[in-house]
């Protein structure tokens, strides 16, 4: 698999909906940050689906480069 694009230096906060799937940007081209709009299409990225347990705000990843999938470890501090 290729380096995702770093679509940002700092994570997204995101109100999620109890229910809702969301499919978070693995590839860093998505022009609707943090989640997917298909632009991995022909590369060896994918979507991760998350689906929101309860309402919430949570940090998705914008750097591309967390140990922890679609949410923010704080990987971007080291870039």
């Amino acid at each position: 698999m290729g380096t995702p694009h770093i679509a940002s230096k700092s994570p997204y906060a995101i109100d999620v909906e109890s229910g809702k799937d969301y499919y978070w940007c693995s590839c860093g081209q998505s022009k609707a940050q943090p989640f997917c709009d298909g632009s991995h299409q022909g590369t060896d990225f994918a979507p991760q689906k998350f689906t929101a347990e309860e309402n919430a705000t949570l940090y998705f990843c914008g750097c591309k480069q967390s140990a922890n999938g679609a949410f923010c470890d704080g990987a971007h501090q080291k870039l």
